[in-house]
C-alpha cells in the first residue's frame, strides 16, 4: 500500500472558514466528515487536521491555502482519488483536493 499526503485547499484560509461558521454549521461540517471517515477509515492513516496561516520563507502566498490536510493509504493514486472524489471538504469555498504520494526517504 502507498501512502499519500492530501492537502484540502480553499480560497478561504481554515481560521476564516471557522470564524464563519456558526455552531451548527460547524456540527454539519464534522459530522460529514465522520460519515467521510465511516465509510473510508480503513484508508485514513491519520485524518489531519486544519492548519493556520503559512509563514514562508522564499516566494510569496499564492491564492489559495493550505486549510488542512490528511494522510490516506491506497493501492494507488488512482484509488487514493476515489476516496477523496466525494469528500466534504468540496463545500469549502474555491475548493480543491491536493494528493501527493509520500516516497521512501532514499537508503532507508
Amino acid at each position: 500500500m502507498t501512502k499519500f499526503l492530501v492537502f484540502y485547499r480553499s480560497t478561504m484560509s481554515a481560521k476564516e472558514q471557522m470564524a464563519n461558521m456558526t455552531p451548527e454549521m460547524g456540527e454539519a461540517a464534522m459530522a460529514a466528515w465522520g460519515k467521510w471517515f465511516e465509510k473510508h477509515g480503513s484508508a485514513v492513516v491519520e485524518m489531519g487536521s486544519p492548519l493556520g496561516d503559512s509563514t514562508f520563507i522564499k516566494g510569496a502566498a499564492g491564492q489559495d491555502h493550505i486549510a488542512g490536510y490528511s494522510i490516506v493509504e491506497a493501492e494507488s493514486a488512482e484509488a487514493a482519488k476515489k476516496i477523496l472524489e466525494e469528500h466534504p471538504h468540496f463545500e469549502a469555498p474555491g475548493a480543491s483536493i491536493e494528493f501527493l504520494e509520500i516516497l521512501p526517504q532514499p537508503g532507508m
